[in-house]
């Protein structure tokens, strides 16, 4: 059995395309794991707040010291860490928004990476990630294609979640990709490759 956490961040509902890859990636982990449990967590629906003094305040303040509206601020970014603390396997929908991840992504990253918590460093000033022997699906949704050819420079998205969840411990990342949703000729069959793409650990 494993725990699998779906992180939503595309605002299109049961149009998005990143959500129905994600949930295509679901399927095939049920199929090889068929007692798995599915939790399902989506940032357009609980939106996570940019980070604030208020915020990054709660942080650094010790606990015993907290205010009543620092108490109330840091209880997001636990939960939201205590989650995926929890998970086995993380399945991240992330569309392209302007060559980047959306911003409701971002911020819910931002509340993950806490220092002491899901990172810290060592006595050599070198990172450890401490959300360890995870594992990541990343379902990438774009309108072009960035995994080769002349845009792939600008491609974003998956370099950034790659390195992060890697600064996170996360090492085991696997991109997944419906490309050239909007280009004629590539866009009729680019959901299809994604899926059959997919491939389970």
């Amino acid at each position: 059995m494993k725990k699998i956490l779906h992180i939503i961040s595309s605002p299109q509902g049961k149009a998005s395309v990143s959500k129905k890859l994600g949930n295509a990636v679901i399927e095939k982990i049920k199929a090889k794991y068929p007692d798995s449990i599915v939790k399902e967590r989506d940032l357009t629906i609980n939106v996570f707040p940019h980070l604030d003094e208020l915020q990054i305040g709660s942080w650094f303040t010790p606990t015993e010291n907290h205010s009543p509206e620092q108490v109330k601020a840091i209880k997001i970014s636990e939960e939201a860490i205590a989650e995926m603390q929890e998970a086995d396997i993380y399945v991240i929908g992330a569309p392209f928004y302007n060559f980047a991840i959306p911003s409701p992504l971002k911020a819910y990253l931002d509340h993950i990476a806490r220092p002491g918590i899901t990172f810290r460093y060592n006595a050599n000033g070198q990172p450890e990630g401490l959300l360890k022997n995870k594992k990541a699906y990343v379902a990438i949704a774009s309108s072009g294609v960035y995994s080769e050819g002349a845009f792939q420079s600008f491609d974003f998205v998956s370099p950034y979640l790659k390195f992060l969840l890697g600064f996170l411990g996360i090492t085991d990342v696997t991109i997944v990709r419906a490309e050239g949703l909007r280009i004629d000729g590539i866009k009729e069959t680019a959901f299809e490759k994604g899926v059959e793409s997919i491939a389970i650990d």
